[in-house]
């Protein structure tokens, strides 16, 4: 066979194995980029097809020329499979998807896209941000947190799928966030938000300072305003760190629940400790030992008394909201042991049952993070709906085999942007001019 015949094929060969290869793409997250490089293949076969049939009408050699045709029209039928697989794949890309055998949720590929990244998993995001940072998908992710001004650093944006896992909240992982009052990002999620709110402190009480006279007819009306002040809430950087083995970092789909677990965890703990006694500064002020919180005597050292719970309830202010008690687990065998006068155990029924979930009709919550039996909260009351919390810039990631090179460990980083504090600035006096209660009642 000729040379240039035998060179024309093998290009052909050669182009229609590159085009079996890119449409194995089509449903990756990098279709856009492929469908490009699949129309110039296809300009290419174009072409080599035209010069062999230019070969074919001008060789006089009918055996060449039916060798070239044998050669010829296998090819030709594959490529038009290829181009009939892809679309297919282009009408099945449209079509709707359960997510996670839901059937209750139901997202097309797109969809689905923009929710994960492309990513199975975030154990797969990790793993390709510690071995393939040029993988396309990340380089989405990037721009994205660039563009919302959290990328400078490095890091990605984790994708709403994830990042719902990560801060997913029920009420017995968290105890501020699900009843506290949240501000969303917004559009300028890191600017700093000012909140108006009455300054009912001191001698002002519900009202505010405003006065309510009764006149008579002709008499002189007096004047009044209500007393206002400012909340300034400014979204303070956060980081949480943890450290994974090379070796489980490449298996993603067992690093996953890990990572999310340990993240999920660290996240959730770290809020929860600075929006009950965070000093403010670079960090939420919490409500432990802020002017608007009320402190209650304990009736003796080191112990919880029937007395003290009721104390506690009456100084609580309960309005606009569902107060919880939050307790640590050392004021565990004094709530239930407490007893009345009588030698009657008053929270726990008896000896057979678990603790009650309610003291007082309202929930009890233990929290590991606070402070022991005898000392100032270790037993609060409090309202969260006074809480008032503003989310700041999504969550970024990363990953640096740095830190740990020689121990084949990598440093996985993820950081967020929260503020949080009271919106009262100091208890409530009540409308019978001597009362006082606050969201926010602590044992002393």
């Amino acid at each position: 066979m000729d040379p240039e015949v035998e060179k024309l094929l093998a290009e052909l060969r050669a182009l229609a194995t590159q085009l079996e290869e890119r449409k194995k793409a089509i449903g990756d997250e990098i279709k856009a980029a492929v469908d490009t490089e699949v129309t110039e293949l296809r300009e290419k076969l174009s072409e080599t097809e035209k010069q062999l049939s230019e070969i074919q009408k001008q060789t006089e050699d009918q055996d060449v020329a039916a060798e070239i045709e044998a050669e010829v029209k296998p090819l030709r039928e594959h490529i038009a499979k290829l181009e009939k697989r892809a679309e297919e794949q282009k009408i099945e890309a449209k079509r709707p998807v359960l997510v996670s055998g839901d059937p209750a949720v139901v997202r097309t590929p797109e969809e689905q896209m923009e929710r994960t990244g492309g990513f199975r998993n975030i154990g797969e995001l990790v793993e390709a941000i510690r071995f393939r940072p040029n993988d396309p998908r990340l380089e989405v992710l990037h721009e994205r947190a660039m563009s919302m001004g959290v990328g400078t650093a490095g890091g990605y944006l984790v994708p709403p799928e994830f990042l719902e896992m990560l801060t997913a909240i029920q009420a017995q992982d968290a105890i501020v966030r699900p009843r506290a009052t949240v501000i969303p990002a917004g559009d300028n999620p890191d600017a700093t938000v000012t909140i108006p709110a009455d300054d009912q402190s001191g001698a002002k009480g519900v009202f505010s300072g405003v006065t309510v006279v009764w006149t008579g007819e002709g008499g002189l009306k007096s004047e009044t305003e209500p007393a206002l002040r400012q909340i300034e809430l400014n979204p303070h950087e956060v980081s949480a760190y943890t450290i994974l083995s090379d070796k489980l970092l490449r298996n993603s789909a067992a690093a996953a629940p890990y990572i999310e677990s340990k993240l999920r965890a660290a996240i959730l703990a770290s809020e929860d400790q600075a929006f009950i006694s965070g000093t403010g500064g670079a960090q939420p002020i919490g409500f432990l030992g802020h002017a608007s919180a009320i402190n209650v005597a304990r009736a003796g050292a080191n112990l919880i008394a029937y007395a003290d719970c009721v104390n506690m309830l009456a100084s609580c202010l309960v309005r606009q909201g569902s107060p919880v008690w939050i307790g640590s687990p050392t004021t565990l065998p004094q709530l239930m042991t407490m007893a009345s006068a009588l030698g009657q155990l008053v929270w726990q029924p008896n000896a057979r049952e678990g603790s009650p979930g309610d003291l007082l009709g309202y929930p009890f919550l233990r929290n590991e993070r606070q402070p022991v039996l005898g000392t100032a909260g270790d037993l609060m009351l409090v309202n969260l709906v006074f809480y008032v919390i503003k989310d700041g810039a999504a969550m970024t990631i990363d990953v640096s085999p740095h830190v740990h090179f020689l121990k084949n460990q990598s440093v996985i980083r993820a950081v967020w942007n929260v503020d949080g504090q009271p919106t009262m600035n100091g208890p409530l006096l009540l409308e019978d001019g001597a009362t006082q209660q606050s969201p926010f009642v602590v044992l002393q």
